[in-house]
């Protein structure tokens, strides 16, 4: 069939379109090789020359700054110094890496001891991984070295950036400390960042910053060199920054933390300060306390084993990681307990002839001849074990431990810190569990005093005692803001406690403070508009004998330390306005009246007062001892630093 003239035109103008369209396609290939070999020839014609005679272009990483920490009220806590140091690279020294040490031994001091260790790390090491041979050089060893380069063979002289903690031992166990990536940090590590391979880089291992790790390490930079034959660095072709890590702002007051380090003295302890309408906690302090610049710069195996064979445990943090009996503070959850349970109310009474037999066995008060009739504002203020041991077998274990829980004891709170312990509010199922045995009336009546298998946290009752003195369900926190952005906390939801029941237990604690029989009423604050509300305990480590208790027990001052009671204590404070509570554990200490209840009442008064506070905030006969410690301490007025992203 013969085509017509216009579809002939049809096709013919077809095919110009296509052709026109395939011209089109290889003129845009042609001019894309065109520019990409004028790049390659012409542009960067000397580096890829560079590339192609010796491979002698590196790159380099830049290790980022560290972000900063700083505390409440803008004051560095946290921050980098200048470190000149000296590398060397195996791969660009010519293969005679130990020629090149006994150069640089010349210029810098090197033992043979570090030497052969030098020589050994090399070995193991890849080629091309730089080693770090001298840390914290002084400008006269840098300079002498970087006018001698010529003659050291793929040594660097590095200048940059360490991490210090200006208050070094007051913040140790909240901030933590930063040391050297270790084999074991990257097994843990799926896909390590190539900047935890530069030598010496330095990631948080306790504390924030290690659970920060994330938000403080930054983002490494990079520059691009060319070096010669012998490995030495010719010029710099580019460099980009890496970018600082992020700036956080805690919620710890560093005045306060620096007073409560030296309140607490040499005495193993532990002392936390929460804000009770925020939840913000402005003092963590574990004591003794360590130093973690010498683990920034690498403690010595003498200082090291120092500190692990301390009998007060400098490396532990006992206010989130150690855990007590809390003895009587714990009677402030049994009483709400009892009171929530409905089984007993303010008005009943049970009599204290000095101790309660329950199956042939005798649970003994702490007062020898009794207490007498009792009610539970009175069992609060005379701390009467037996009042609590009636109340146990009336209101049961199972609720006693869901009271505790709902105050924060037996509870984990998730804070940006190392080894948070859980504690323990025992219940029947948690023995059946733990021991595969079952609940004893005489569990419940150690249970009921905060002995036994109860356990806490001095971060717990503090916790416990802010939740108990506004009836919020407090939540503690330790970042204020990140970046200069405010970490909001939600609405705090009410505890789901009768408001009336708390009024009670807070008038119980008032007692213990203010009445002319409380038991901690020599600690109390005189000042009105800082009236305290608090709780002594006392809580064994040892069991007393019959036999003991029949010929007298032994005190505490005749025990050797360890044998000791802890001596705790928690308050709040205003009591008409509750606005901080305070706990405090003092290890082996005694009584918690005598040793531990002035610690916090000093701590609380320097809180409330936000520094040192009036000598006439305590008792007359009190005030010299004060003063006189007062004087002795060296307290420090930091400064907050100027706006903008400082090094140092």
């Amino acid at each position: 069939m013969t085509k017509s003239p216009r579809d002939a035109m049809k096709n013919s103008r077809r095919m110009v379109r296509r052709g026109l369209l395939l011209g089109g396609i290889q003129l845009g290939v042609v001019m894309t090789l065109g520019l990409r070999l004028h790049g390659m020839q012409i542009k960067h014609a000397d580096e890829y020359r560079m590339l192609s005679d010796g491979n002698s272009i590196k790159i380099r990483l830049l290790p980022p700054a560290r972000g900063l920490i700083h505390d409440r009220k803008g004051v560095l806590i946290a921050g980098n110094e200048q470190n000149y140091r000296v590398t060397l690279t195996r791969e660009e020294a010519g293969g005679d890496v130990e020629s090149v040490l006994r150069r640089l031994s010349k210029l810098i001091p090197m033992s043979e001891a570090r030497m052969e260790e030098l020589l050994k790390e090399f070995s193991k090491e890849r080629a091309i991984t730089p080693i770090v041979l001298a840390d914290r050089l002084t400008w006269e060893e840098f300079s002498s070295i970087a006018v001698n380069a010529p003659a050291l063979p793929g040594v660097t002289p590095e200048s940059g950036l360490s991490r210090y903690y200006p208050r070094s031992y007051d913040l140790a166990h909240v901030l933590g400390y930063v040391s050297r990536v270790s084999d074991y940090d990257l097994s843990r590590i799926e896909n390590p960042e190539p900047v935890l391979m530069l030598p010496e880089f330095q990631i948080g291992k306790l504390g924030v910053e290690a659970k920060m790790e994330d938000v403080l390490r930054g983002t490494a930079g990079q520059r691009r060199v060319e070096v010669n034959n012998s490995g030495r660095e010719m010029r710099e072709l580019s460099r980009k920054e890496g970018q600082q890590g992020g700036t956080l702002q805690l919620t710890i007051d560093a005045g306060l933390q620096n007073y409560a380090e030296q309140r607490l003295g040499t005495e193993s302890a532990a002392a936390v300060v929460i804000d009770v309408q925020t939840g913000e906690l402005l003092c963590l302090c574990s004591s003794p306390s360590f130093d973690p610049n010498k683990f920034v710069r690498g403690i010595s195996s003498k200082d090291y084993t120092s500190l692990l064979e301390h009998n007060h445990r400098p490396l532990a943090d006992k206010t989130v990681q150690g855990v007590y009996p809390p003895g009587s503070t714990f009677k402030l959850a049994t009483l709400l307990a009892g009171l929530e349970a409905g089984v007993i109310n303010g008005g009943s009474r049970f009599f204290c002839p000095g101790y309660l037999e329950v199956g042939g066995r005798r649970f003994h008060c702490w007062r020898r001849g009794g207490h007498g009739q009792m009610d539970a504002i009175q069992s609060l203020e005379h701390s009467c074990d037996v009042y609590y041991y009636e109340l146990a077998q009336r209101v049961g274990i199972d609720r006693i431990a869901e009271m505790a829980r709902k105050l924060g004891v037996g509870v984990r709170h998730e804070l940006p810190l190392s080894a948070i312990a859980q504690g323990i509010a025992p219940d029947r199922a948690w023995k059946r569990e733990k021991y595969d045995q079952e609940w004893q009336i005489g569990d419940s009546l150690n249970a009921s005093i905060g002995q036994g298998f109860v356990l806490a946290s001095p971060l717990q009752l503090a916790v416990m005692t802010a939740r108990v003195a506004t009836g919020k369900l407090i939540e503690p926190r330790l970042i204020r803001a990140i970046d200069g952005v405010p970490q909001l906390h939600e609405e705090l939801p009410d505890l789901g406690v009768d408001p009336r029941n708390l009024k009670l237990v807070q008038a119980g604690m008032d007692a213990v403070m203010n009445s002319a029989r409380g038991t901690a009423r020599s600690a109390r604050i005189v000042a009105e508009e800082w009236r305290m509300a608090g709780k002594t305990g006392t809580s064994q480590v040892r069991n007393i004998t019959a036999a003991e208790r029949a010929r007298g027990v032994v005190s505490n001052e005749q025990l050797p330390w360890e044998r000791r009671d802890h001596a705790l204590f928690v308050c709040f404070a205003p009591y008409e306005a509750p606005r901080y509570a305070v706990s405090v554990v003092v290890e082996h200490g005694g009584g918690g009246s005598a040793v531990a209840a002035p610690i916090a009442r000093d701590i609380l008064l320097f809180t409330l007062a936000g520094g040192l506070p009036p000598l006439t905030a305590v008792p007359e006969a009190q005030r010299g001892e004060m003063e006189a410690r007062h004087n002795a301490m060296k307290l420090y007025s930091p400064q907050p630093p100027k706006q903008g992203r400082s090094q140092a």
